[in-house]
């Protein structure tokens, strides 16, 4: 069977307690987590180490949150005051680690279903995010990440063009892939508002329902966006439910582009909803 995971953020017993509720099998299933697997929950240690151990049996995505965690560990990037990445820079076991991460994509396409972690442009169908997640595959395996890692935070380029090339290029591919949640109707990102969905600036609108967006009508499964909590259309599947906040972690058991189940399990509260 294969089930689809939203955000862990470091939630590693809610995590096992997910696994125990589907009676989880690594020689039968097949999970896909759909990123922000560790920071702001109490065990990112933990539960990098529990799906890395997994094998084949897991496939994850990189959220924000990882990304952060591998800019961090590098020392371009300080660390927040919610932060909760301490135990995995001094793991004794920090290089495999990190080097597991590094192996993660920020795309998958399997099942049916078009995985990111948190959406996409209107001018990209399927193959396209996935040849473009492909490329920051490549960097973040190769020795030139760590020269792009100091120049990967930033909002613009703001708008996609094919003609985008070098630093620019890959930065506008992580922010949509690991960040986008509003934009306008020519793609156009917004990085300000984190709210629900009516809380769109003027002009602007969730991603998933920009007129004439691309990968409309190919199933698409994206975690992320909390405040947005589980959503269930015939082609989309958002599965962040806030378990860091004391939501819920939620999977999503999931076939030929279909959902045949949701799964939950109640999260105690992390974090404050809010708190930085």
């Amino acid at each position: 069977m294969h089930y689809l995971i939203g955000d862990l953020q470091g939630c590693c017993d809610a995590l096992a307690r997910l696994l125990e509720k589907i009676d989880f099998s690594p020689s039968r299933d097949r999970l896909y987590l759909l990123g922000d697997l560790v920071n702001r929950g109490p065990d990112s240690l933990t539960t990098l180490r529990r799906l890395q151990s997994l094998g084949d049996s897991a496939q994850c995505l990189l959220g924000n949150h990882d990304l952060h965690l591998l800019a961090t560990a590098a020392g371009v990037r300080a660390p927040h005051k919610s932060d909760t990445l301490d135990a995995i820079l001094q793991a004794p076991d920090r290089e495999a680690l990190l080097a597991w991460m590094r192996q993660q994509r920020l795309a998958i396409h399997a099942q049916g279903w078009l995985m990111v972690h948190a959406g996409v442009v209107p001018q990209w169908d399927a193959a396209q995010t996935v040849a473009l997640a492909d490329e920051v595959h490549t960097l973040l395996r190769g020795p030139e990440l760590a020269e792009f890692l100091p120049q990967m935070y930033g909002n613009e380029p703001d708008r996609w063009t094919d003609g985008l090339t070098g630093v620019a290029r890959l930065r506008f591919i992580i922010n949509v892939l690991t960040r986008i949640r509003f934009c306008n109707a020519k793609g156009k990102l917004d990085f300000k508002t984190k709210e629900g969905l009516g809380t769109a600036p003027e002009g602007y609108m969730p991603w998933f329902d920009v007129p004439g967006r691309r990968t409309a009508g190919q199933p698409m499964a994206f975690g992320h966006w909390s405040t947005l909590g589980l959503v269930q259309r015939d082609d989309l599947l958002a599965l962040d439910t806030g378990c860091v906040w004391g939501g819920q972690l939620t999977a999503a058991r999931v076939a030929d582009g279909k959902t045949l189940e949701i799964i939950q399990v109640a999260c105690a509260q992390a974090k404050k909803p809010g708190a930085d």
